[in-house]
């Protein structure tokens, strides 16, 4: 691989949560590290490190060993400027969905912003709403609409496939321009924005319906710069210091 083509690759994660099977670990791991990925994030595995796993990864063993583990995937992501949650259920508030091939091209466009989250839920019950929340995009592969289940493994190497395949033909190198706000900054300023609101009586926490959630999508989408965050937390401030008088 050219230096180019794996610039993209050091910031950007894979990050399984909630995995039951040890081995979808070590699977995932060397589907990642056919296609040169190797930056493997665990959120809450039930069983790791486990002799399956390791046997699983088929010599991709050195990915598991590096493995970081968190506790939640709010940590897992933190520092990212753009994580995309795999899902193939549709959901009650659209989510910016992508195709393989469409999130591989924007994840790796988005690492000239900063660290890239690609997030696979768990193998029964996929990822919570909540845990779709910190993503700004899913991604849906299609499948045979009569048999759609799809092993954890396949959806990591099938991904990591197109990922390897955009990176060839556009590779992009990070830039020193200002980054987008990070997963973590914008979990404050939905803090921040949630007080306003109910300050001034738009919100209502008895009745918040899907008010929070709608605004995630909005921001989501507009992917803010971390001054931008700085204006928009200084305005919520603002209104704050107004309701109180």
């Amino acid at each position: 691989m050219s230096t180019a083509d794996t610039q993209w690759r050091t910031r950007l994660r894979v990050v399984l949560v909630g995995t039951t099977h040890p081995g979808n670990i070590g699977a995932a791991a060397r589907a990642m590290k056919t296609m040169g990925l190797e930056r493997l994030y665990l959120v809450s595995p039930e069983r790791f490190p486990c002799a399956e796993a390791t046997a699983r990864a088929a010599g991709a063993d050195d990915l598991l060993a590096a493995a970081v583990c968190c506790d939640s995937l709010a940590e897992a992501v933190s520092d990212c400027a753009w994580a995309v949650g795999t899902s193939a259920r549709s959901r009650h508030i659209a989510w910016p969905t992508l195709d393989p091939e469409g999130c591989a091209r924007q994840a790796i466009a988005g690492t000239a912003d900063g660290e890239v989250a690609l997030v696979f839920g768990r193998e029964r019950s996929g990822l919570s709403n909540a845990e779709l929340d910190l993503c700004q995009a899913v991604v849906h592969i299609p499948t045979n609409p009569a048999f759609s289940s799809l092993n954890l493994a396949s959806a990591v190497q099938i991904l990591a496939y197109e990922l390897s395949r955009a990176g060839a033909r556009e590779p992009v190198a990070p830039t020193v321009e200002e980054p987008a706000a990070s997963v973590e900054e914008m979990e404050r300023f939905y803090v921040h924005l949630e007080e306003a609101l109910r300050s001034i009586g738009y919100l209502d926490p008895r009745a918040p319906k899907l008010l929070m959630r709608r605004m995630r999508r909005l921001y989501g989408r507009a992917r803010p710069l971390e001054s931008e965050v700085s204006i928009l937390r200084g305005i919520l401030s603002a209104t704050l210091a107004q309701s109180s008088r």
